[in-house]
């Protein structure tokens, strides 16, 4: 917003922007956890589906889920991190499987 400044004579000087500083979105990471049950290739799946992944990416991000019992499968928006998180729990359940993902602030 713009404001206007007086000279030093009083009278109306050039208009200055105020200095306020717009934050960028959070960014927000998701989050995959490894658990004993969802089978590998159900998680690469998810990956390629939802997380539009190619196929080497996926078992990558899959066997550093398996190592290191949690994986980063992208960074998103708050909203569309939500979602994909949403939609991956949603497809690993109709198999009847508990794999975990959530949305979590870089």
């Amino acid at each position: 917003m713009a404001e206007k400044k007086t000279d030093k004579k009083g009278g109306l000087g050039v208009l200055d922007r105020e200095d306020r500083k717009i934050a960028k979105p959070r960014k927000f990471k998701c989050v995959m956890y490894n658990d004993d049950f969802t089978p590998m290739m159900v998680v690469v799946a998810i990956l390629i589906q939802i997380f539009k992944k190619d196929i080497d990416t996926a078992w990558k991000l899959t066997m550093d889920v398996h190592k290191k019992d949690r994986g980063i499968a992208g960074v998103y928006s708050r909203e569309i991190a939500e979602t994909k998180c949403a939609m991956a729990m949603s497809l690993a359940r109709e198999g009847g499987h508990p794999f975990m993902v959530k949305a979590e602030a870089e």
